[in-house]
């Protein structure tokens, strides 16, 4: 753990957004060929919707911030929301930073080593049947965060398999800042600068947590086999942001390649 905090002090946050609006996302200095800009405040080149050719029409930009308007319908989704992806390039081993806020009683997520995986009806599996999520929610409002086991389905969260220590998300209408770090199977979630999860993929400890949780097995094999061997033979794959419904906003949105 000390090696990997000290690496992610090396490969520290940008600048955050302030002020009473929000400020579009800095691009990197044009020397620093590691660092990969996903959202720059202006466009929303690279992503497409999960499953999708092009952006679905709910995600939008407002004030500089990637916004999903929520449909009220919780994962139900319409057919102009959904789940979306990064889908100009795959990540491996790397630092993901951004920054998010939601509205009172909402939920989502952010997804990391997705895959796109076709199910036996013509369709996709969701996105979450193959990436781990780091759990994004109005603690205070939404349901969830008195679900679970411990406050794993907390803001911050592995979600459904480790809560997140300490839990300092602030409150709905307030930006969180999150960084997760990634690198030959060490994974571990910041929030709001402080370190509150750690686990370690494609171990036993990994493949026991996915048989505790609501993907064991028994209960979901077709994503306890994805999660299991999360990220495919490569260990790698997209970011992605989950559409539950309701209205969330990301901007500051980068990744350093550690590889």
């Amino acid at each position: 753990m000390k090696k990997i905090l000290m690496m992610a002090a090396m490969v520290s946050m940008l600048a955050s957004c302030g002020g009473n609006g929000a400020k579009k996302a800095e691009a990197p200095a044009e020397d620093d060929a590691n660092v990969v800009v996903l959202f720059d405040g202006s466009s929303t080149e690279g992503w497409r919707g999960y499953g999708k050719e092009t952006l679905p029409a709910r995600w939008t930009i407002e004030d500089g911030c990637l916004k999903i308007n929520g449909s009220g319908g919780g994962e139900a989704h319409v057919a102009d929301g959904g789940d979306i992806i990064f889908a100009a390039q795959k990540f491996k081993n790397f630092e993901l930073e951004l920054e998010w806020k939601i509205s009172k009683g909402g939920n989502s997520g952010i997804f990391f080593l997705a895959q796109e995986v076709k199910n036996d009806k013509g369709g996709y599996e969701p996105i979450y049947v193959s990436a781990p999520e780091c759990q994004v929610l109005d603690n205070e409002n939404h349901p969830d965060a008195k679900l679970g086991k411990d406050g794993n389905r907390m803001s911050s969260s592995l979600y459904d398999m480790i809560p997140a220590k300490p839990q300092n998300a602030k409150p709905a209408g307030e930006w969180n800042k999150v960084k997760i770090l990634c690198y030959k199977g060490t994974v571990v979630h910041y929030q709001n600068d402080e370190p509150v999860v750690e686990y370690h993929l494609w171990t036993d400890q990994w493949r026991e947590m996915i048989d505790n949780s609501k993907f064991s097995k028994e209960k979901w094999p077709v994503a306890y086999e994805l999660l299991t061997n999360v990220g495919g033979e490569n260990h790698e794959g997209y970011i992605g942001f989950q559409d539950h419904g309701d209205d969330v906003w990301f901007r500051n949105i980068k990744v350093t390649i550690l590889d």
